[in-house]
């Protein structure tokens, strides 16, 4: 595959690896919660430079996040960094200065040299918080879409490319043409698991995947893994299941948490689409055999493995004429009552390409967040059809908190002089305002310097050890116990106490250690602790592997 070579590549190749984690800071006064009470559970939107919050967001959302739409600088100005609203970016230049990123300022950088530069090590942590089945759409105009579709085939990959569409933006006069079109790039993290896109109004057809066991239609098992969607409340059935049309559990538990299937289990039915569930579970796309599209196979409340399969499968045009940024400009015109940026994006054109992937409890990221055009999409898609889908805004410049996030206020609480009625009537919704915090440096915990709390540093070394990010709240557990992959229980001996840290509490022993033997499982368990008072023999016989806080957190598992 051919790639591209840009003055300065050498230096930003694996420069987002080097950037420090942070935390994010909850900011209170800046949010509009749910209830009074911010949390991180919430929609976000943070403030600060892209770079380092995209960092911030890993340990938390690495490989969650279902759709990413980003409109980032497009390069038009003569000097320095400029957005295509024109908004000039102080913290682009900054990043470009010696000591501020890894560009040597000797280098004799042209324009594009520097945007490929800012962009590389953002479109890095990009991919790594897409989710296997998402998709990022990126809009750029003439100027870099030729450098931003190498840059994306490399990063990416080219066989992931799905379209590059035409966007009628509005006229815009050059030198010797009127140019009203801009173009939006997307591609999948994984084609093979991408699913077709769908309308959010398309109808959606639920049956069952089981029919009654018959000569004609004989049992057999099939082993399903953890993480298939169950319904309903937690809940567990070990025997047989089901009336007429019966299922057999031959081997584990069927057992539903946090609204997943959480042990791997065998079951023996009349299944009646047998091969699509096993091309299901392989992660490819299925059909049933009148070509309909199965969106998913899931469990009901009352442990019957059900299908939901797409009525017609829609294929969007490459030409996009719904709306131009001149509607953009109206809406921000009604919001705040005067004009804001020149050329903003129109929330329904942000609004048919989420509608196109991002479904219930899907997340949505924009990490260029501008006047917060992506989070309206996301709230009037919400409102429209009943989803629950959560966006994160990141935004680097000043106006984060005055227009950023005061437009995702005023929609949500409603604007009482819009034209729009659903913008007048307001689209309901909530989200936390963060801050990023100091640098995590691990280095420096044992001096008692910005010492994390106790989740903050569950999630970041659960994230290094395992690539996996954890999906619920940590708190301190009398077995030391912080989360689980398929292949590695970890663990976690800490408290954000200097003295404690110094003293032998904080170190593995045998006492502790027989209570992380204690867990069952065949696992490898990875044990973070300041120190061990235990032979390598004794770990390896309980299978635990053990890493030293602070000087020695790394991937145990690789990439």
């Amino acid at each position: 595959m051919p790639t591209l070579d840009f003055k300065g590549k050498n230096y930003v190749y694996a420069h987002h690896l080097s950037v420090p984690f942070r935390s994010l800071n909850i900011v209170p006064e800046k949010s509009l919660p749910k209830d009074g009470k911010p949390n991180m559970g919430d929609n976000l939107i943070i403030q600060g430079d892209n770079l380092h919050a995209l960092k911030a967001l890993l340990p938390q959302y690495a490989g969650k996040v279902k759709c990413i739409y980003i409109d980032p600088p497009y390069n038009t100005g003569e000097e320095g960094w400029c957005y295509n609203d024109n908004v000039n970016s102080p913290l682009m230049k900054e990043w470009l200065k010696e000591n501020a990123n890894p560009v040597d300022r000797r280098i004799d950088m042209e324009a594009h040299d520097k945007w490929l530069c800012m962009m590389w090590p953002r479109l890095q942590l990009l991919h790594e918080l897409l989710a296997d089945d998402g998709v990022i759409f990126i809009h750029i105009n003439d100027i870099e879409n030729h450098s931003l579709r190498h840059v994306m085939n490399e990063t990416f990959n080219e066989n992931n490319f799905l379209c590059e569409m035409i966007w009628r933006s509005g006229g815009t006069s050059s030198e010797h043409f009127t140019v009203e079109h801009e173009y939006i790039l997307s591609y999948a993290k994984n084609k093979k698991r991408l699913p077709y896109f769908i309308f959010a109004e398309d109808e959606v057809i639920i049956d069952r995947a089981i029919k009654k066991i018959s000569q004609k239609n004989p049992a057999s098992e099939i082993t399903f893994p953890v993480g298939i969607r169950f319904e309903g409340e937690d809940k567990e059935f070990s025997d047989e299941i089901g009336g007429a049309e019966k299922t057999y559990i031959t081997k584990g538990r069927l057992k539903c948490k946090n609204g997943l299937l959480a042990e791997e289990v065998t079951i023996k039915a009349g299944w009646a689409m047998a091969d699509q569930i096993k091309t299901f579970l392989r992660g490819e796309k299925v059909f049933d055999s009148k070509g309909q599209r199965i969106i998913e196979f899931f469990f009901k409340a009352n442990g019957v493995l059900n299908y939901a399969k797409q009525k017609e499968t829609f294929h969007p045009n490459s030409i996009l004429a719904n709306a131009t940024t001149k509607n953009g400009s109206s809406e921000i015109n009604q919001i705040f009552g005067k004009k804001i940026f020149d050329y903003p994006k129109p929330s329904k054109l942000s609004k048919y390409l989420l509608g196109l992937t991002a479904r219930g409890e899907d997340i949505v990221l924009d990490s260029f967040a501008g006047s917060g055009t992506t989070a309206h999409a996301v709230l009037d898609l919400n409102k429209e059809d009943g989803g629950n889908r959560k966006f994160i805004l990141v935004e680097m410049e000043d106006y984060a908190n005055d227009i950023t996030a005061e437009r995702v206020r005023r929609v949500i609480k409603g604007v009482p002089d819009a034209k729009d009625d659903s913008l007048k009537e307001g689209l309901g919704g909530s989200f936390t305002y963060c801050e990023l915090g100091k640098p995590f440096d691990i280095e420096d915990m044992l001096n008692g310097d910005n010492l994390p709390d106790y989740e903050s540093l569950a999630k970041y070394v659960f994230y290094t050890a395992t690539g996996h990010s954890l999906d619920d709240a940590v708190k301190p557990a009398q077995d030391y116990f912080i989360g689980e992959t398929d292949l590695f229980e970890v663990y976690l001996i800490y408290k954000d106490d200097l003295a404690y840290l110094r003293s032998n509490e904080s170190a593995l022993n045998q006492e502790k250690l027989d209570v992380i033997a204690g867990r069952k499982g065949t696992k490898q368990k990875i044990v973070f602790a300041t120190a061990k008072y235990m032979s390598q023999s004794a770990l390896n016989e309980h299978k635990v592997t053990f890493c030293q806080i602070p000087y020695a957190i790394h991937k145990i598992a690789g990439n």
